[in-house]
């Protein structure tokens, strides 16, 4: 049941070119930076990658991308990082956008064995009558759409059936993780960490502090080892980046704190 690796560059290892990966993070926050880190070292290409965004120029997806080793990337938010929009705008990138909920249950019904849901996000858009660029080419004009998805009404409401979601790998960035893989994540770090964890059919996480089996409290477990093959100690001294830092006069801080504590 030890499912402990030595370094982040050892459970990676067997990720090949064309391999598909379900990253977790949102925004900058909780991306598995070091497992990205190796995976880049190691010069893999040829990627599929589903997540929630594809990080910024220079940190996260980011680094992957700007060495063209992403061929499709399947997202519902991408402004942050102009790289993501040349390649996509000059058909060397392919991109499927997805609304944020829609690929967030794409990614959980694809780890619990659910084929495919209906929903209601979408329908009377292009993500569900196609039409939706996914790849240019060099000249500007579309060389592939998304096709139409099949509707259907139910208690007099359309919806828009969707396809879920299963990767070669899920890479995932957790707060702490015993050796039997049960993770903790921490606040919004929790977002999209546990999906993509979900849909890797082997999952891989980095973890700032590793401890025994037993000492996580059964009820402090926000992902069960289950879902977890392998996972790797990082330590806490990683570097976080921060994607927008906003600040207010320490006056104003004090202030709003009393009143929320009040």
């Amino acid at each position: 049941m030890d499912k402990t690796y030595d370094s982040p560059r050892a459970a990676v290892d067997d990720i090949g070119d064309g391999a598909s990966l379900a990253v977790g993070g949102f925004g900058l926050c909780g991306n598995p930076m070091e497992l990205i880190t190796a995976l880049h070292d190691k010069g893999v290409s040829g990627l599929s990658v589903v997540s929630n965004n594809c990080g910024v120029d220079d940190w996260g997806l980011g680094i992957l991308l700007a060495d063209k080793r992403i061929a499709k990337m399947t997202s519902s938010y991408v402004g942050e990082n102009k790289e993501f929009a040349r390649q996509f705008l000059t058909g060397e990138l392919e991109v499927e956008l997805t609304p944020q909920g829609t690929l967030a249950e794409k990614l959980r019904a694809g780890g619990c064995g659910i084929a495919a849901f209906f929903t209601l996000a979408g329908v009377g858009t292009q993500v569900a009558d196609g039409g939706l660029p996914q790849k240019y080419n060099p000249d500007g004009s579309v060389a592939k759409a998304s096709e139409p998805k099949e509707t259907r009404e139910i208690d007099g409401t359309t919806y828009v059936l969707e396809d879920s979601i299963t990767t070669d790998f899920g890479l995932v960035h957790a707060l702490k993780g015993d050796t039997h893989g049960n993770l903790v994540f921490d606040r919004s770090a929790r977002n999209f960490n546990p999906l993509a964890a979900m849909a890797g059919r082997i999952t891989i996480a980095s973890v700032e502090e590793l401890v025994q089996p037993g000492e996580l409290d059964p009820d402090e477990i926000h992902l069960p080892g289950v879902y977890v093959q392998r996972v790797v100690a990082v330590g806490k001294n990683i570097e976080k980046r921060i994607e927008k830092r906003t600040v207010q006069p320490r006056e104003a801080y004090e202030a709003a704190r009393e009143k929320l504590e009040a």
